[in-house]
């Protein structure tokens, strides 16, 4: 009998899903399509409702989950420390904001149930799991908010950012990057553990969208050896005038959405042996 390699399986996530309808397009043909397992949605955007209409018969086929927003959108409710003005500040501001105890925790964590609100409103179901646009997720005050409202989801999951420095290291992807991020999870899997909220294992995904090589020819090494319940981290979409209008990353949207639909992204799975999946 031919030799057969053994299937690991991986949960495929697209973040940014409600950004603008491009993304969603995308997003919503890899699900079907059975290259993506899961999808973390961005509430206080304004195409949110209708994208979550689009999204609903796709439900069986991913997780679908809360991309907590904290940075340069409008909150869905009033939000005078850190957004007196109505907009959320840029990542670095909130940044030095969190690590210098600037935050205030009743604030943070009304928007975050307000976002969950938003997202259970119009999907029709509670989100599957909480993320982080920007790995917001992570941060002082923020994560203490995350776990408190997934203590309120029965079932649902957080998204960990952490992987061993020693995998990390060996990829050889963004290094530098990829152990911040991992980093800063620490307090948020130690919350987790301690509530028992479910997480999982690796994280990996992490790569600089404007340098020389894309996702084609990370992806061999985001996929190789995962260990548990590993989640990598997609962003496809297709360019268009509100995304454009919404964010800075665009083409490399494309580039990402053009490889996961290929053959190309079919055989590296098939090859290497593994199976797209769901969290559970």
């Amino acid at each position: 009998m031919p030799h057969r390699r053994p299937t690991a399986s991986v949960i495929l996530c697209a973040d940014d899903y409600g950004l603008a309808p491009g993304v969603g397009v995308a997003i919503r043909d890899l699900i079907g399509r059975g290259r993506l397992t899961a999808t973390s949605c961005m509430t206080v955007c304004p195409f949110w409702p209708e994208e979550a209409e689009r999204l609903k018969p796709l439900a069986g086929l991913a997780d679908v989950g809360l991309h907590l927003t904290l940075t340069d959108q409008a909150p869905l409710g009033p939000m005078p420390v850190l957004a007196p003005r109505g907009r959320l500040p840029p990542l670095a501001v909130l940044m030095r904001r969190a690590f210098a105890g600037r935050l205030d925790a009743a604030e943070i964590a009304a928007e975050v149930d307000r976002q969950v609100a938003a997202f259970t409103a119009a999907f029709g179901a509670p989100p599957a799991y909480i993320d982080g646009h920007q790995h917001v997720h992570q941060l002082p005050v923020v994560r203490e908010a995350v776990v408190a409202a997934l203590a309120r989801l029965p079932g649902a999951y957080v998204r960990l950012c952490r992987e061993p420095r020693t995998a990390v290291v060996r990829r050889g992807v963004a290094v530098a990057k990829t152990l911040l991020i991992s980093e800063l999870g620490g307090g948020l899997a130690a919350l987790a553990r301690a509530a028992g909220i479910p997480a999982n294992d690796g994280f990996r995904g992490v790569y600089d969208f404007g340098g020389r090589a894309g996702l084609a020819e990370l992806m061999p090494r985001f996929l190789d050896r995962p260990q548990g319940r590993t989640l990598v981290m997609v962003h496809p979409g297709i360019p268009d005038d509100a995304l454009r209008a919404a964010d800075t990353l665009v083409e490399p949207r494309a580039a990402e959405y053009d490889y996961l639909g290929g053959s190309a992204f079919g055989a590296l799975l098939d090859g290497a042996g593994i199976r797209p999946a769901r969290f559970a």
